[in-house]
């Protein structure tokens, strides 16, 4: 498995599995066939509501916890943001079973957003988490987060996928040491993703579906990616994209399927903002 260096050191693997929709009854057996196939990145959220699952499965995995990295994300939270940010860690480490998480991610850039960072800057500096980091920051939110915080994030996931590619995100982050994760890189198939002409064609030639195409693009772009799949077969096709590279042109092709816009929400829409920023979970 490749990897790559967060900015405080500590290696991550490039390619993992995330566990976004999986409803909770299904999610233990899928990360069991997950960890069968060889991922040790796992992604979750208290937002997904089957940290719990994930937990059962690591426990049951017989895979030593220093083997693992498991990434969770917290969300939004009431006032005082610290203090609750800290409620929200320790309930989901008590539902992965936890005593710390590799990587604890602030789900969106909204509410008290630097209450809650510095309680995640105490939680990293005590070692419940490793590395700290967001998700769905765009540049000007990220750069203001680095700018006026002791401990920068080592993680920004966003929407990342052939058809919204983040060239200038990735950019940004490569130049203040942020990692750059996607999520959605399939796009959920839309676009007609896994039977895209383009993508399909490029596979033909290494003897990978288009999804394998998409993967090692992103993987040739030095981005952390979670890929989700109930199918061990899939799976197990997801985390076989090591044996071939995609040449400059095959990449510029890629390249050229941008359009330069969101496939599912956007951050900046108010009515978005409105809703993401209203929803409480049930801790």
């Amino acid at each position: 498995m490749q990897t790559v260096t967060l900015n405080n050191g500590i290696e991550m693997p490039i390619l993992g599995y995330g566990v976004y929709q999986i409803p909770p009854d299904r999610t233990e057996q899928a990360v069991a066939d997950a960890l069968t196939a060889g991922y040790r990145l796992l992604d979750t959220a208290a937002a997904y509501g089957n940290e719990e699952a994930v937990g059962r499965a690591i426990e049951n995995s017989g895979i030593p916890r220093e083997d693992l990295f498991v990434t969770t994300k917290l969300w939004v939270q009431d006032a005082p943001a610290q203090d609750n940010t800290r409620r929200a860690l320790e309930t989901s480490l008590a539902r992965l079973g936890l005593d710390h998480v590799d990587l604890y991610l602030m789900h969106q850039p909204y509410g008290d957003v630097y209450g809650q960072w510095r309680a995640m800057e105490t939680a990293n500096r005590e070692g419940l988490a490793k590395a700290i980091g967001v998700a769905n920051f765009y540049p000007d939110r990220l750069l203001d987060l680095i700018l006026n915080n002791e401990i920068a994030p080592a993680v920004n996931q966003i929407e990342t996928h052939p058809f919204f590619q983040r060239t200038a995100d990735q950019a940004l982050m490569r130049e203040h040491g942020v990692q750059h994760q996607s999520w959605g890189g399939f796009a959920e198939g839309r676009n007609d993703l896994f039977t895209h002409p383009v993508l399909s064609e490029i596979g033909r030639a290494h003897d990978k579906s288009a999804a394998q195409v998409v993967l090692r693009w992103l993987v040739q772009r030095d981005i952390v990616t979670i890929p989700k799949s109930v199918s061990p077969d899939r799976m197990a096709q997801n985390f076989d994209v090591f044996d071939f590279v995609l040449t400059d042109q095959q990449m510029a092709r890629i390249a050229g399927l941008e359009t330069g816009t969101t496939l599912f929400f956007d951050h900046h829409d108010p009515e978005m903002v409105a809703w993401l920023s209203k929803r409480r979970l049930d801790n």
